[in-house]
């Protein structure tokens, strides 16, 4: 499908057109007169209908931009139709009315406290009213081309009533632009209050305003790329940075028993098939206890068979010629340790990169090369999984955790103190639902500042 998007944003705009420091200002400028006259007095109760309704519309296969998405993404985004469609049906799903408010009651306390002070039970008796509100202008800058965090961050910027502006690496806002577009068309009030450009990150000249025009910058990406953003930052600037992070799965023995083989194994795999592994919900690396049934050979193969098949319902796609070479240089390493121990095995697609599994009975946690890279790890307990992991303790965004009813509070309290923000089931690892306290933190409720009423 061919379509000439409209020219609503910068990043429409042709390439031959160079942005500049007053370009950027004025549109931010631009944003914040837009927020005052289309967005600030917006009720709660429209925004939610508006983006309940977009989110519709997205898992609607006759709308013309999911369309688009899914004709042009693999050479825009590297991911390929069928992995996409998946990432919007899930993610999509997640944002409908009901959840948004959910989140609104869970992070904020009452359905209106983003349009008047009001009073939940307590502050009824305490005699107080409270209002939250959120940042004039809120800068984002994306961590990669997976656009889950960017639309939900944007929807929750539009309730808190900021104008908005999303700085993108160059060539990566393919899916995001797409859905800015979709705001414009629903509502081109609230697309009047949104701006999305892209350009190569470190041009001080370009980023420098938006830093000094932003109220708050949301930001992803290596860790060391938030302390360097962070240095460039005014003081004032409210600053709320994702780092490196990475999960895993943790498998007992009880919790096997307990379990049908066949749906852990697909389990398994769809966190791994989302978005190709390269989402910090993805897990990298699957810690199983020995002893259990199945033993960590037979898992190992089983896991290998089931990405096989997946790859031909589901294929990987291309990828860069750099993150090809890093598969095979790890696929040659395991395979020299593969001939001269039997305690490292590796299976591997044949004639391509498309998928890796390695077992070893090294419980140190191993990075993935993500792509479709999975590392098995045989251990004996919790206590081996945690040794293993202290390399990554505070990183780890996930764990998805496979035990008996009668063990799982345990370990659960153990993984929590150890510094784990998230546990939950196999496959829902990478599809959080919409309350979700991304890295332990309140997603809407980091956004706004306080005023209290004292009656």
């Amino acid at each position: 499908m061919e379509r000439e998007l409209p020219d609503f944003f910068l990043t429409d705009l042709p390439r031959e057109a160079a942005l500049t420091p007053a370009i950027i200002a004025d549109a931010c400028e631009t944003l914040r007169r837009n927020r005052l006259r289309y967005l600030r007095d917006r009720s709660t109760e429209s925004l939610v209908a508006t983006f309940g309704g977009l989110a519709e519309k997205w898992l609607d296969d006759r709308y013309p931009l999911r369309q688009l998405a899914l004709a042009q993404g693999e050479s825009r985004t590297q991911y390929p139709a069928a992995v996409i469609r998946r990432g919007l049906d899930e993610l999509f799903s997640s944002l409908t009315k009901d959840g948004l408010e959910r989140l609104i009651l869970q992070d904020l306390g009452h359905l209106r406290r983003l349009d008047d002070p009001v009073s939940d039970e307590l502050e009824r008796r305490a005699e107080r009213k409270s209002f939250a509100l959120g940042p004039e202008l809120i800068a984002h800058v994306p961590g990669g081309a997976i656009p889950n965090p960017t639309v939900t961050g944007l929807i929750l910027g539009f309730l808190v009533r900021s104008a908005q502006f999303v700085k993108c690496a160059e060539g990566a806002s393919f899916l995001i632009r797409l859905f800015a577009h979709s705001v414009y068309e629903t509502d081109p009030k609230l697309g009047a209050c949104l701006e999305l450009a892209d350009w190569r990150g470190g041009d001080r000249d370009l980023e420098t305003p938006l830093w000094q025009a932003a109220d708050c910058v949301v930001a992803m990406g290596s860790d060391e790329t938030m302390r360097e953003l962070e240095k460039q930052l005014p003081c004032q600037t409210r600053f709320l940075p994702y780092g490196h992070r990475v999960s895993f799965v943790y498998l007992t023995k009880a919790g096997l028993v307990e379990t049908s083989p066949r749906n852990l194994v697909a389990g398994i795999v769809d966190d791994v098939v989302r978005w190709n592994q390269s989402g910090c919900l993805s897990p990298q690396v699957i810690y199983v206890e020995n002893g259990t049934t199945p033993n960590p050979e037979q898992l190992t193969k089983w896991l290998a068979d089931e990405l096989a098949s997946r790859e031909a319902s589901e294929p990987r796609g291309k990828i860069s010629d750099r993150a090809a070479g890093r598969i095979a240089n790890s696929r040659r390493l395991y395979e020299i340790r593969a001939a001269s121990s039997t305690d490292t095995v590796v299976y591997a697609s044949r004639g391509s990169t498309a998928w890796t599994v390695v077992l070893d009975h090294e419980p140190r946690f191993q990075g993935s090369c993500v792509n479709r890279f999975l590392h098995v790890k045989a251990v004996e307990n919790l206590d081996e999984v945690l040794g293993g992991a202290e390399e990554v303790r505070g990183q780890v965004s996930c764990v998805g955790l496979v035990a008996a009813a009668t063990e799982a509070p345990a370990l659960v309290r153990r993984l929590a103190r150890w510094g784990v923000t998230r546990v939950c089931p196999v496959g829902r690892m990478q599809t959080p639902p919409i309350v979700w306290r991304h890295d332990g933190r309140p997603s809407l409720g980091d956004l706004v500042t306080w005023a209290d009423w004292e009656l």
